[in-house]
């Protein structure tokens, strides 16, 4: 039961990670990509998570930590490089 639930949300995730990865690379704007790629990086979270549920080990949770925090950096850095045209003052 737990194993289609997860397959299903896998499905439903990758599905929005696709949608995503079209706004990265149609979107209008420079902001509208880096808002792509923020949302494809809680995506990926997401992936993770639901791997690590579906396989039922804590590895992949502290992977997904890992990559929640260099997501939330990178985010940062792009934000910042746009409004101020570097990243480091």
């Amino acid at each position: 039961m737990i194993a289609t639930a997860c397959a299903i949300a896998l499905g439903i995730v990758g599905a929005a990670l696709l949608m995503n990865l079209y706004r990265l690379a149609i979107g209008p704007d420079v902001t509208d990509r880096v808002l792509a790629l923020d949302t494809m990086v809680i995506n990926a979270i997401a992936l993770i998570v639901l791997v690590g549920i579906l396989y039922g080990t804590t590895m992949y949770f502290e992977a997904a930590l890992l990559f929640a925090m260099v997501g939330f950096v990178t985010t940062v850095a792009f934000c910042k490089y746009l409004l101020r045209g570097n990243v480091i003052e």
